[in-house]
């Protein structure tokens, strides 16, 4: 009989929660998401002309990336739950000359303001651990809506699998359990998350954040 694979459950209030640290926050991503943030978009192989989407976009720097890859014939779309962060996000992109290029919308990934098959490809990091177990088929179920038939996914999320014994992930679900409110996501199995909404894996990758905390990048296509 196959183990039974179990993630933690999400007790925190994710708007709440990064509301609070928004000021802060530019500096822990660009500090240290930087190399992870390069690979993500790397190989989310976005072309001239492309329609894509950013799932909790934080302060805007991936955002950044992706509107200048879009170029001026494409068009870029950021989602986030926080409008602290969309205001960040905002001043970022205007300070770059790239407004007009970007759509921000103020909202929830289970139930996207977007059109069915509006999206060249969709990207999220460090999002999809922070919906609770029964909302994480819902946000990918919402994402292979908006995807068009060819559309390519990139996830990257802390894994589970293969990092049950870590003793790195395992004091950081002790910290998720013990102090949810910072503590506020916990890892998850991607892979199986992504192949039981009906995605087909293209390819996953690893890297360690911080030189310490395991992070998988995974590409999809819907």
């Amino acid at each position: 009989m196959p183990e039974k694979k179990e993630i933690l459950r999400v007790k925190g209030e994710i708007k709440e929660t990064y509301g609070k640290i928004s000021k802060i926050y530019a500096t822990l991503e660009g500090k240290f998401e930087k190399r992870l943030r390069e690979r993500g978009v790397e190989y989310l192989d976005i072309q001239k002309g492309e329609t894509v989407l950013e799932i909790g976009f934080g302060t805007g720097i991936t955002l950044v990336e992706i509107a200048k890859s879009v170029g001026e014939t494409g068009k870029a779309y950021g989602i986030d739950v926080t409008p602290e962060m969309v205001e960040l996000a905002r001043r970022r992109l205007e300070m770059e000359g790239l407004g007009r290029r970007v759509e921000l919308s103020e909202g929830d990934a289970r139930n996207m303001p977007y059109e069915d098959n509006m999206f060249n490809a969709v990207y999220m990091a460090a999002v999809l651990e922070l919906f609770d177990t029964p909302d994480i088929p819902k946000v990918l179920k919402e994402i292979k809506r908006v995807l068009k038939s060819d559309g390519r996914l990139v996830v990257v999320s802390i894994p589970k699998e293969d990092h049950e014994n870590s003793i790195v992930l395992r004091l950081y679900e002790w910290a998720h359990r013990k102090f949810p409110k910072y503590a506020s996501c916990r890892p998850i199995y991607v892979e199986d998350s992504l192949r039981d909404a009906g995605y087909n894996l293209i390819r996953t990758d690893e890297m360690l954040m911080a030189k310490l905390f395991p992070m998988k990048i995974v590409v999809a296509k819907s």
